[in-house]
């Protein structure tokens, strides 16, 4: 297994829902030898699925993950105006999509591409596009045939968000480019805006994928998957800042 797939494995190890699901499952193991044991890890697992499928916790997590507004390029600050390119991370793969006819981006990654896209044309900036070496291709041929709109440099060996600003730094550092639109899903905008920081870029986030008020009144405590994607994306953003604070 590759080390980019050794990471991927934990991450989903770790977060929900195979972290309470793997709680649940020692439970049953223990429920004949160690039974008040057993039950409290399953009940511990229903309680934690529970709790992470309901928006009204959902959406409080995901309000703690996301750290910048909205930004609207139409409306730039003096500071804002002088960025000198577009850089759009990766969110994902959708390996052979049948009505793509080959690799696409994930739903996420399309957020993020239509994002940019709408700061491209606001700004008329270049635009640098980073992930996987499918990945990125796969967001080039997006934005190019679908959006309309051409990519002047894609990075293409990263396989984490700090790849991507030191891959990205080499390839713009070369270009002059210091002054960056950054453009990604908004719990990620905190970690990734470091990174680049890190990296010797200025950084303007302009995060994609912002938390919306969907459900309303009861549906706010009735589970959801989409609920459950919310607490597990921002739960992995909160353990990445974490992460990097302690490394």
């Amino acid at each position: 297994m590759t080390a980019f797939g050794l990471h991927v494995l934990l991450r989903t190890l770790i977060l929900p829902p195979a972290s309470p699901l793997l709680v649940g499952a020692a439970g049953l193991l223990l429920w004949r030898r160690r039974p008040r044991i057993g039950m409290a890890l399953c009940a511990l697992c229903i309680v934690t699925l529970w709790a992470l499928s309901v928006p009204i916790l959902a959406d409080a997590l995901a309000r703690s993950a996301e750290a910048y507004p909205a930004l609207d390029p139409a409306r730039l600050t003096a500071s804002q105006a002088r960025a000198q390119a577009i850089v759009i991370l990766g969110g994902g793969l959708r390996g052979d999509a049948p009505e793509a006819g080959g690799d696409a981006p994930s739903a996420a990654a399309d957020l993020r591409l239509i994002e940019g896209a709408k700061v491209a044309r606001a700004t008329h900036l270049p635009i640098l596009v980073t992930g996987s070496p499918r990945e990125a291709v796969a967001m080039r041929r997006f934005m190019q045939e679908d959006l309309g709109l051409p990519v002047r440099w894609v990075e293409s060996a990263s396989s984490n968000t700090h790849e991507n600003a030191v891959f990205s730094a080499a390839i713009l550092g070369k270009e002059g480019v210091r002054r960056i639109i950054l453009v990604t899903s908004s719990p990620h905008m905190m970690r990734a805006a470091a990174e680049f920081a890190a990296a010797g870029f200025e950084v303007i986030a302009a995060p994609a994928e912002m938390l919306t008020r969907d459900e309303r009144g009861a549906l706010l405590f009735v589970p959801s998957i989409m609920a459950l994607y919310r607490s597990h994306s921002a739960l992995y953003e909160l353990i990445g800042r974490l992460v990097r604070l302690v490394s």
